[in-house]
């Protein structure tokens, strides 16, 4: 029988131990440039794109929601990189994430990211693959791009499959 686990709202406190969140906070000054007609919220995420070779790469990733009941039955991680998820459908997404090392389920941790704010996870974090709350949702992702393996998979045993309870979410 699956663990259930209800997410938790996203902040940057909550998930430091698996990167950064990419958002603007009220604690952020920005940068006024282009002629005092644009605020800019800089270095939002410590990005690891390039230490092992390979270069920075920008892409649109389109996610279609899993079936409800939400079961989580795999993770993931890049081991040579970081990987910056951020939303451009306005819809909420999940953010399902276990620290880096050996693959712990019972450490897995639930996040309810807003519309209006990304994700940066760090060399090495599991995490799940988008995990879009509406009928479809484009992320644009940053990410290492090379001709090596930098993505690894892990298929959780039945026992270990994690139920995420949405009750308190409204969706679309």
């Amino acid at each position: 029988m699956p663990r259930s686990i209800a997410p938790v709202p996203l902040t940057s406190k909550s998930f430091e131990p698996f990167g950064d969140v990419i958002a603007i906070e009220s604690t952020q000054s920005p940068m006024i440039i282009n002629q005092g007609n644009t605020h800019r919220f800089h270095d939002l995420a410590k990005l690891t794109l390039t230490d092992a070779g390979g270069k920075a790469g920008v892409s649109i990733f389109r996610s279609t929601p899993l079936p409800i009941p939400l079961t989580l039955k795999s993770m993931e991680r890049h081991p040579l990189s970081s990987q910056a998820f951020y939303p451009l459908s306005g819809f909420p997404f999940i953010v399902a994430v276990a620290p880096p090392g050996e693959m712990d389920a019972t450490a897995i941790e639930v996040f309810l990211a807003s519309p209006d704010q990304g994700v940066n996870y760090h060399p090495g974090t599991w995490h799940h693959y988008c995990l879009a709350l509406e009928k479809e949702s484009k992320f644009l992702v940053i990410d290492r791009v090379a001709d090596d393996e930098n993505c690894e998979e892990v298929e959780l045993p039945l026992q270990a499959w994690l139920h995420i309870d949405l009750s308190g979410i409204s969706r679309a």
